[in-house]
């Protein structure tokens, strides 16, 4: 079974390939952020400073 997008395919997929690059690039920007912080925080934890919470930066995966 064929789908017809009508005169307008070329928007309605062009519009859903922007959404998904976008998407991905949030999903890469979250993980290079998470990346980030935990090295902050293993090196504020080597110079001996310490969260409220207790856990390690090791602890959080």
């Amino acid at each position: 079974m064929t789908m017809s997008l009508g005169p307008y395919a070329s928007f309605i997929v062009m519009s859903y390939a922007a959404a998904a690059l976008v998407v991905a690039i949030l999903i890469g920007w979250v993980m290079l952020d998470y990346r980030s912080q935990t090295q902050r925080l293993r090196e504020l934890e080597q110079r001996g400073i310490t969260r409220r919470s207790g856990r390690g930066a090791t602890e959080l995966r």
